[in-house]
């Protein structure tokens, strides 16, 4: 390895066609590898980055292109495979300070594949990492697609046309439009790298036996029984069939194009495998083979170089130890999964992390009648994860909703941010077990989570997803919101022909917070008319938002058979949410479904829910998340007095040594008063004691805390917490999230406090820790709050340098190891 080799900057990538590639620093023994990419590249590529024809490079060019000092002089090359097919650097320019000089070349069978987007991203890092502001780059005007890349990145530029060539000056600070091209940029390639696995035109099984029940024939007979639409491909070393379809001995022997490989074969030989498939052009892997991450550090060991040799091969990796994958859609029928059973077609998208709870997961669903858009069981998750499935599902039409059964997270930070944008669109349920630990299952490549659980909570609710308590909550809303309205409002009706159950469901209502109109006991004999008229007064009725229709077999004789008809009908025709207790059913049954052409549940038809307190704690989930959807989104903003670059330099000069410091009271202060905020030890005494946190949380980044200074909500651990920095609008929120909020506003006829000033104070001090990430944690403790504003009493200040940067920041890159 070359001296001071700065391997940081490795990363892999996902390309805007969702192939994968690997980027890292060039060095001094490249120089064949730069040969052999050089005489693939076309004149005209050529000229457009010398300014003239160079048919060869002299040796010494190459020793000059390969003799980098990572600092002055910094190159990165992109690899697919063994084969650089891209190179970006940067030279520091003698007469202009802290100012360098870029220059681009990929080639040709790679343009158009977004390659010089990320590497500019890349070498932007690192250039501002070496202290370099600005960007000089050259380029002729024909190059047009060299010339979008350094105008759509979103940093401030000026141009200027001398002597027939563009110089374009790039600064390469952060702008609010460089990390939205980045997350824009990011989401896109994601996306596609998801959709090129759900979406294959061919499959080969490695590892298809012939023995009965065995993993590599289940999922061969899955997909052909699924009726999947393209060849499927049996690969067995000796056997010439299997489960009467033609097999060969590798991938590499099979005559035409292959998309997607299912891969079940021993750990050990999984290895070979993904060389055949990148020999052969495989886009995907899906290794439903164990004996990997789970089984200790050696598997983990092969986990980590399985994914980077398909990585390194343009592939994405679902799994392994997983289920499998599935897409409902009738252009493809795919099911390349271990499961039995598989729903029909639905407007629900699923992610599980768990391949041995994903076959009772799809078990469930179709006992519930409930449809699948497409299906992902991640296993070991030790590539794709969720936050791909989140990107892929926010532009797909065939998705509605969105559930997620997680084990950990591999990028908390970056999954509370897409949960945040797909939720204003689309629903998320979760269910994220480990609620007691925190902790991480064996073979995940994540940490675990250092907040306590109602904080994760919290911040999930910051972003807008539902988390529910188990399974059977998690299929309760999602029947109820893929194929029902979202409500406006909190008010429910209830409607039943028991008294009983009435009672249950308003109960139940009231205790979590409905507002429930008054009650309509139609009666033990209620018939379908009945039941009409009381539905349809409730759908016309402005004060209510939402339907529990609760319907039970009289005790003596039987009932009206048209009753379901009845309430069908109307929720066909309404923009009401209603759920139903409909003789106990659970699901979506037939008499309460609206059938599609596939025979499945269309949009329309009612859920059913064993208990009426089922039914109304579903509804509750959706009244929040549709509560959350109308919030406006908020703004940050401008906050006078603060002085960024000053608090930089003295956070900087405390950690001099590198060594983490607990700052004095002055030192906390001077802090302080580059946000505005004064600190006054000598304050009366008088208000309400609150305490505010912002810490640099390892998974999530900067997290505000707030609640009150005493001792009663220390026991309850009263806190609110929040992602930082905060918008006004969740400033405001957080001061009514704790329990004991009502104290701040006016509780039994008290003067209320100056709630402006205190959410003023989270405000800046949300956005000081969002700055300074090696504020490890800085506690605010009194603070002071009354009617006439906020005193700070005491400070307390932690400094550390963080493991890394803030990913939102960084160049796009996918999960390292």
């Amino acid at each position: 390895m070359t001296e001071g080799y700065p391997d940081q900057w490795e990363a892999d990538v996902v390309l805007s066609d969702g192939g994968t590639a690997h980027l890292r620093p060039i060095r001094s023994e490249d120089g064949d590898l730069l040969r052999v990419f050089y005489a693939r590249l076309s004149p005209e590529s050529i000229y457009y980055r010398f300014f003239s024809p160079r048919p060869y490079l002299t040796d010494r060019e190459v020793e000059h292109f390969t003799g980098v000092d990572y600092d002055r002089r910094v190159a990165l090359i992109a690899t697919i495979g063994e084969e650089m097919v891209a190179v970006v650097r940067y030279d520091l320019l003698s007469d202009r300070p802290e100012t360098a000089e870029v220059a681009f070349l990929v080639e040709d069978a790679h343009q158009g594949r977004g390659l010089g987007a990320v590497l500019l991203e890349h070498i932007a890092a690192a250039a501002r990492e070496r202290g370099v502001r600005r960007f000089v780059a050259s380029v002729l005007p024909d190059n047009r697609r060299m010339t979008r890349v350094f105008r759509e990145a979103g940093y401030r530029a000026e141009q200027r046309f001398e002597e027939g060539v563009i110089e374009l000056v790039l600064d390469l600070e952060p702008t609010e439009t460089s990390v939205e091209v980045m997350a824009a940029r990011e989401h896109r390639a994601e996306s596609r790298s998801i959709q090129r696995l759900l979406f294959p035109e061919s499959v080969a099984v490695v590892g298809a036996s012939r023995a009965e029940h065995s993993v590599g024939q289940t999922v061969l007979r899955n997909l052909l029984s699924g009726d999947f639409t393209g060849p499927v491909y049996p690969v067995h070393p000796t056997a010439t069939a299997v489960a009467g379809v033609r097999a060969y001995a590798s991938v590499l022997d099979i005559p035409d194009d292959v998309d997607l490989a299912v891969v079940a074969v021993r750990a050990d030989t999984v290895r070979e495998v993904v060389e055949q498939c990148a020999g052969k052009g495989v886009r995907g892997l899906v290794v439903v083979s164990s004996g990997f991450g789970e089984t200790g550090p050696e598997g983990r060991a092969d986990q980590e170089e399985l994914v980077r040799l398909a990585r390194a091969y343009g592939m994405r990796v679902v799994g392994p130890n997983c289920l499998g994958i599935a897409n409902t859609d009738p252009d493809v029928r795919l099911n390349a999964t271990l499961a039995p059973t598989m729903p029909g077609r639905g407007p629900v998208g699923f992610f599980s992390q768990s391949g041995a709870l994903g076959i009772a997961i799809l078990q469930r669903t179709a006992e519930r009648g409930l449809g699948l858009s497409t299906f992902v069981s991640a296993g070991n998750r030790a590539d794709v994860s969720g936050n791909d499935l989140m990107q892929y599902w926010e532009e797909d039409p065939a998705t509605k909703a969105v559930l997620l059964y997680l084990e950990s997270l591999g990028n908390p930070r970056k999954f509370a941010r897409l949960a945040r944008r797909l939720g204003r669109r689309k629903p998320i349920v979760a269910v994220k077990s480990g609620r007691s630990t925190q902790g991480v299952p064996i073979g995940h490549a994540a940490r675990a989570l250092t907040l306590p659980d109602h904080a994760v909570s919290a911040l999930f609710q910051q972003a807008g997803l539902i988390r529910v308590e188990d399974l059977a909550e998690l299929f309760d809303v999602a029947q109820l919101l893929a194929y029902q309205p979202l409500p406006s409002g909190d008010r429910i009706a209830i409607i039943d022909n028991s008294d009983s159950l009435g009672l249950l469901a308003q109960d139940a209502a009231v205790a979590l917070g409905l507002e429930v109109r008054p009650r309509v006991d139609l009666g033990p004999r209620a018939d379908a008319d009945d039941y009409e008229a009381a539905l349809a007064g409730a759908l016309a009725d402005d004060s209510v938002d939402a339907i529990v229709a609760l319907f039970t077999p009289p005790t003596i004789g039987g009932y009206d058979v048209r009753v379901p008809q009845k309430i069908l009908r109307l929720a066909a025709g309404g923009s009401k949410p209603i759920v139903a207790t409909y003789l106990g059913s659970e699901g979506m049954p037939d008499d309460l479904r609206i059938t599609g052409p596939d025979g499945m549940a269309a949009e329309g038809s009612v859920p059913s829910y064993a208990a009426p307190e089922d039914a109304v704690r579903a509804l509750a989930y959706v009244i929040q998340y549709a509560q959350w959807r109308r919030t406006p989104l908020g703004r940050l903003p401008e906050l006078a007095g603060t002085d960024r670059k000053r608090a930089r330099a003295l956070v900087e000069g405390w950690l001099g040594s590198g060594d983490p410091v607990r700052a004095t009271p002055e030192q906390a202060a001077e802090l302080l008063g580059c946000y505005g905020i004064a600190v006054s030890a000598d304050a009366a005494a008088g208000g309400v004691p609150t305490r505010v946190v912002t810490m640099e949380d390892p998974s999530f980044g900067a997290v505000v805390s707030f609640g009150l200074a005493d001792e009663t909500a220390a026991l309850l651990d009263d806190r609110a917490y929040r992602l930082g920095p905060l918008t006004d609008v969740e400033a405001a929120e957080l001061i009514r999230a704790v329990r004991t909020a009502p104290l701040l506003l006016g509780h039994r006829g008290a003067e209320p406090v100056d709630v402006a000033a205190l959410e003023e104070l989270l405000l800046r001090v949300s956005r000081l820790g969002y700055d300074l990430p090696e504020v490890a944690r800085l506690e605010l403790n009194p603070v002071m709050a009354d009617a006439s504003g906020v005193a700070v009493r005491d400070v307390a200040l932690s400094l550390e340098r963080p493991l890394g940067p803030r990913t939102e920041l960084g160049p796009r890159r996918l999960r390292q190891f």
